[in-house]
């Protein structure tokens, strides 16, 4: 019994903390966003942590990978991974809303009607090459240290990882500092983690009673068909992940690992704020270092599977509501791929950081600019499961990459 405390204490505490949360959430509504504060101490808290995690993660796990071939070949299991379950993300989305209609159409003209016309700023910023640079360099080192730059961090820690790698021994002071100073990360993170019944039962109890009151029929059906997608996805698709990657062993241990980043995904709403809860699962779970450092920082911005199930139905939702006809090959795969590219310029922020990816999709769907604030609502109800899938979904695809690095008995050499 002390063997099953230890192990599990910290997933039974934090689900403690929902389970009282959502309860206050049901039952005193948007009084209970009163206990905001208290939540945003702990997401504040893990944000904090995020960049030097990030930096320290990901160039020292470079660093260390000192054969230039095993590089390569790590990188490159992880972007086949990366296209592979985006892939099936795309057409499990595609299956579950193609033959539904998410919305009447007919009311299409009163509700842009009531929208502000005014949105060609907005779409003047889409420039596919200005936000690809943008995003993946900053002018200022200073930039570096926000979270906001996400990718820019990662680009530049895997850059710093190899200038280490390449420096050979004279680097290995400063590699020994890394390499100290991530344990020092990673004992604050467990420190931090002490908070989070506490947090993420007030970050819970907020969100229910928000969500309990602002849902409104016409985006029910929405709302519940994504939910139900989203928790078979969840549990069939990522139990077969962890299947394929180590059969029965990686089945039971990705169970026993995931619950921690799952309830921190819904609590907090960020894929960023989970990343720290996240390295911890795959460490446990028994994944390579620098698969695991390098591909769940990297899965945050480029690896979304919630994102893109939702972008998927935030298109149909727009199909339906102008009466489009894309029940065609052609139509089909226009949706497949509109909702691929348009995920992939959303950054790891918290509900709203998808504003330009809703632009894309109105953009290349041929859609007006005045129907951003309907994607913007979709995309409000439906985050906390579609954080869940990105986050729990970096896991999985991390014990898909370990299989086709080291082999089918990759756990017996963690």
């Amino acid at each position: 019994m002390g063997t099953f405390w230890k192990t599990y204490r910290q997933t039974i505490l934090m689900l403690v903390g929902i389970v009282i949360g959502a309860c206050v959430g049901l039952g005193f509504g948007e009084k209970a966003t009163v206990l905001t504060p208290l939540g945003d101490i702990f997401l504040n808290l893990l944000l904090v942590v995020i960049v030097p995690l990030i930096f320290l993660t990901i160039s020292t796990s470079i660093s260390k990978i000192n054969q230039p071939k095993r590089l390569g070949k790590v990188m490159g299991v992880i972007v086949l991974t990366f296209v592979i379950t985006s892939l099936v993300a795309v057409f499990v989305g595609f299956l579950s809303t193609y033959f539904i209609r998410l919305v009447e159409p007919g009311d299409s003209e009163a509700i842009l009607s009531s929208m502000a016309e005014d949105s060609g700023a907005v779409a003047e910023e889409l420039s596919l090459l200005e936000r690809t640079v943008g995003a993946i360099t900053v002018g200022d080192f200073v930039n570096l240290l926000s979270r906001q730059n996400i990718i820019a961090i990662i680009v530049f820690s895997i850059l710093f990882g190899m200038a280490m790698g390449m420096s050979g021994e004279k680097a290995k002071p400063l590699q020994n500092v890394l390499l100290s100073a991530t344990d020092v990360v990673m004992s604050l993170i467990r420190i931090i983690m002490y908070y989070a019944p506490i947090g993420l039962g007030c970050y819970f109890a907020s969100l229910i009673g928000s969500f309990g009151a602002s849902i409104v029929f016409g985006y029910a059906k929405t709302f519940i068909l994504y939910t139900v997608v989203a928790v078979l996805f969840y549990f069939v698709v990522y139990s077969l992940y962890a299947w394929i990657a180590a059969g029965k062993k990686g089945f039971i241990a990705f169970w026993k690992n995931i619950l921690p980043p799952t309830f921190t995904s819904l609590g907090t709403c960020s894929s960023a704020a989970s990343i720290p809860v996240n390295l911890e699962a795959a460490r446990r779970i028994g994944v390579p270092e620098d698969i695991a450092n390098t591909l769940i920082p990297l899965g945050t911005s480029f690896h979304k599977d919630g994102s893109i199930i939702g972008s998927v139905f935030k298109i149909m939702f727009l199909v339906g509501l102008f009466g489009t006809n894309v029940f065609t090959p052609m139509g089909a795969f226009q949706i497949i791929g509109v909702a691929l590219i348009a995920t992939l310029l959303v950054t790891a922020v918290p509900i709203g950081g998808g504003t330009i990816s809703e632009m894309m999709i109105l953009t290349m769907m041929g859609y007006p600019a005045a129907a951003l604030p309907i994607l913007t609502i979709i995309a409000t109800i439906i985050d906390p499961p579609a954080t869940l899938l990105n986050v729990v979904g970096d896991t999985g695809g991390a014990m898909l990459a370990a299989r086709m690095a080291e082999g089918k008995d990759w756990m017996m050499k963690a």
